[in-house]
């Protein structure tokens, strides 16, 4: 099969997005009904740290800004495995009715044809939300706003990103051996919200499990450091845009692999 390179694949991404958007705004109540909640959700996590800190001035040295920085910060690195990658929920069904298969005969990547099927819009809603609560919370706090900041700020998201975009990728991968596959991603979508607080609130047992088995942490906390707390940056900070990228790289192999592994029907 001829190799394909970006310029190929980003034009191609394209086009299928342009046709998917097509598609969505032939049904706009639904997407503003769904958009509206997805804001709504995110207000009622805004009022949650609002209401906690009216009691409480401070968590374990962590003031109300700095855990809203963590809030919105979480919210932007979201944003990618929302928009880009919600066709997962799918996986499962496509998998045991059959019709994975129609995604195994085309001459391009298995993946990027399956994962570029769907572009969930409303996630721009989060992204838009994430960033004024970062916006607001950054004044508050006082941070410096340089464009090397700016920089780290974006490198950092990104390779955040990947780390629930891997997490997400390996629990969908899952229904190409579990037939009740739904559970495990359902679970795994669960513990982003744990991704919103400083991994130094929970017990040591759990502050292990969030930064070594469910590396929710990298996803928001040591990540923003880099950009929140500057002068006391721990080594795993830095090392979290390599911990995203391998993540992200054993989880598209796990997912091609079961991919390669499928042959129809109950699979």
């Amino acid at each position: 099969m001829k190799r394909r390179g970006l310029r190929f694949y980003t034009r191609l991404y394209f086009k299928i997005l342009a046709q998917d958007l097509k598609s969505k705004m032939s049904y706009r109540a639904d997407f503003i009904i769904s958009t509206i909640g997805m804001i709504a959700t995110n207000v009622a996590g805004f009022i949650s740290f609002w209401i906690l800190f009216r009691n409480f001035p401070s968590i374990n040295g962590w003031s109300y800004h700095e855990i809203l920085f963590l809030y919105g910060f979480s919210l932007i690195s979201l944003t990618p495995v929302q928009c880009l990658f919600d066709n997962n929920w799918s996986l499962r069904i496509n998998v045991y009715n059959g019709d994975f298969i129609k995604y195994c005969f085309r001459p391009i990547n298995l993946f990027f044809y399956y994962q570029s099927e769907v572009f969930d819009i409303k996630g721009l809603g989060q992204l838009a939300f994430g960033i004024v609560t970062i916006a607001i919370s950054w004044g508050k706090i006082g941070l410096a706003f340089t464009p090397l900041v700016l920089l780290k700020l974006i490198v950092f998201m990104i390779t955040a990103s990947l780390i629930m975009i891997a997490l997400q990728n390996a629990a969908a991968a899952t229904c190409f051996w579990i037939q009740n596959s739904f559970y495990v991603l359902d679970l795994v979508f669960r513990f982003k919200d744990y991704a919103k607080y400083p991994v130094t609130i929970f017990s040591p047992v759990f502050k292990f499990i969030f930064t070594f088995v469910m590396p929710i942490a990298f996803i928001a906390y040591y990540p923003s450091l880099v950009v929140l707390r500057p002068d006391a940056v721990p080594v795993l900070s830095w090392l979290s845009p390599l911990v995203g990228v391998l993540f992200f790289f054993v989880s598209y192999k796990f997912w091609m692999y079961g991919a390669m592994k499928y042959n129809g029907t109950g699979s």
